[in-house]
């Protein structure tokens, strides 16, 4: 895995994590690995009682990427095959200690660290970062029915989570490089130039060992 270029895109909901992925991608000719989010059948519900359905969909999320990242270094990174996904599974635990109770987040924590100690960590971490403001504009815009009721408090909270835990991150982990960029003075969707400065970044990496 060491020798395998394996990207991940991560920040808060609606930054442009998928968006990104897609083009790196594309430019670089990986394989994409994309989060599952809308088969989520406890999502909606989620949003609408956070409370109620917090395990549930915790659970679901953990299971399901899991499997995805198992099936993916089977199947890809066993082939040398370089790639770069929208999501890791350690964002996981930022959610999960965002919305669980104690009691739920010791069972679940338990869970997470047994199905996680073997996964691979990224060769490179992009942390996109944008403000509330972009935040919800870029949910409003997408105009996903599973989002409809994400309230700005738990967007702002989560924003923090990210936050706090990438400065984290990159204390525990300081081999892996993180590219951190501002959602708020980069726009990759709309100008090129900004996208090829993002590219830029990240060739070194990708070049084989």
């Amino acid at each position: 895995m060491t020798h395998v270029p394996f990207i991940a895109v991560e920040g808060p909901i609606g930054v442009g994590k998928t968006s990104l992925s897609k083009k790196i991608a594309e430019h670089f000719d990986l394989y994409l690995l994309k989060e599952i989010v809308e088969e989520n059948p406890f999502l909606g519900k989620f949003y609408d009682d956070i409370d109620a359905w917090s395990f549930q969909t915790e659970m679901f999320f953990l299971c399901n990427r899991f499997k995805q990242l198992e099936d993916t270094e089977k199947d890809f990174l066993n082939q040398k095959k370089p790639v770069v996904s929208d999501y890791h599974i350690m964002k996981n635990m930022i959610f999960a200690k965002r919305t669980l109770k104690n009691h739920q987040l010791d069972k679940y924590e338990q869970i997470y660290h047994i199905l996680t100690k073997d996964m691979p960590l990224p060769n490179v971490m992009i942390y996109l970062d944008a403000s509330l403001d972009t935040l919800l504009e870029r949910i409003e815009l997408r105009n996903r029915q599973v989002e409809e009721n994400i309230k700005a408090s738990y967007l702002s909270q989560l924003r923090q989570d990210y936050h706090d835990f990438m400065d984290h991150f990159e204390k525990n982990h300081p081999e892996i490089p993180v590219i951190r960029i501002n959602g708020d003075d980069i726009d990759f969707i709309k100008h090129q130039h900004d996208l090829e400065t993002i590219f830029e970044q990240l060739k070194p990496y990708l070049t084989k060992q």
